[in-house]
């Protein structure tokens, strides 16, 4: 029962950064590499301050307010300095490696087994066991994001975010400065992000520079199957559902592969062909429509 509501757990922790996945990939229409580096940033500020006795929550709102940083850095490569999306975000994750070393004071991992994380703090207040506590914290937290999320491009400047991946040069003739709204855009994803690293962080007891490798492919395997299982509805509000959703799904199956032998090394492997096979699939399907219909037509 507990692996169950473990692996529910994590995947609610890290639907977090799909969520901030979404809005690169979806919303801005831009392929951001900087997750890579924001997530275990936010990991590394957490794991640091939580060992230097502060308060996992200030230590959460810290590992926020980095992946904000991280993300405005990389807009201001894209936007200001007109360097290619990838190549900014590329640029910014290859830096965040030895920034992160620095954070955790030149360790590549940084244990928090003796010291009271916000999983373990509330595990003992409630007299429940670690994976319970998990499964609230990621609850509530991918819960809030969705709202937040959900209010916030609602509004005025969330709308014209929005705008601008569907239709930057329409938006730019209405007089809005899309290269703002491309920075805001990248600074909330990859808050998002930094906010996951700092849940995992916690929830598995340590700091690992090395955290964020496949992060992207995590967060587009769960984008990717939320779609599929929800693509139907339309409306923002499921539309981000469905990523944490497919979060939750993409663990599951992740859990159960490990259960049945497959070795843990290659589950990077099996992220990438899901996200590959997912992607590919709809388009396949749709040259083989075409293709029946045009033949359907001479027919006649």
């Amino acid at each position: 029962m507990d692996l169950a509501i473990s692996t529910g757990a994590q995947g609610l922790m890290w639907a977090i950064l799909s969520l901030g996945v979404f809005l690169s990939f979806r919303i801005l229409d831009v392929p951001d590499m900087t997750c890579e580096g924001s997530f275990p940033l936010g990991g590394a500020i957490a794991a640091t301050m939580v060992v230097a006795g502060v308060s996992p929550w200030l230590a959460i709102v810290a590992a926020v307010i980095g992946g904000m940083v991280a993300g405005a850095v990389t807009g201001i490569l894209y936007t200001k300095l007109k360097i290619p999306a990838i190549l900014a975000g590329i640029l910014t994750q290859i830096s965040l490696w030895s920034i992160n070393l620095r954070i955790m004071g030149g360790k590549s991992n940084l244990p928090l087994l003796k010291v009271k994380t916000l999983i373990s703090g509330l595990a003992a207040s409630f007299g429940m066991t670690q994976a319970q506590a998990s499964m609230i914290v990621g609850i509530v937290l991918a819960v809030a994001a969705i709202l937040f999320l959900y209010w916030f491009f609602g509004t005025e400047i969330g709308s014209a975010m929005r705008a601008t991946g569907n239709n930057e040069d329409m938006v730019r003739a209405l007089g809005v400065d899309t290269r703002m709204t491309k920075l805001l855009s990248l600074m909330v994803s990859n808050g998002l992000v930094g906010l996951s690293g700092a849940l995992v962080c916690q929830s598995q007891k340590y700091g690992d520079v090395g955290s964020g490798t496949g992060a992207i492919v995590i967060g587009l395997a769960a984008i990717v199957i939320g779609e599929v299982l929800m693509g139907r509805l339309t409306s923002f509000y499921w539309k981000l559902t469905s990523v944490v959703v497919g979060s939750v799904i993409y663990f599951v199956i992740r859990a159960v592969v490990l259960r049945m032998g497959m070795d843990a090394n290659d589950m990077k492997l099996l992220s990438a062909v899901i996200v590959a096979l997912a992607l590919c699939i709809p388009v396949a399907l749709a040259k083989y429509r075409l293709r029946k219909d045009y033949s359907e037509g001479g027919e006649e």
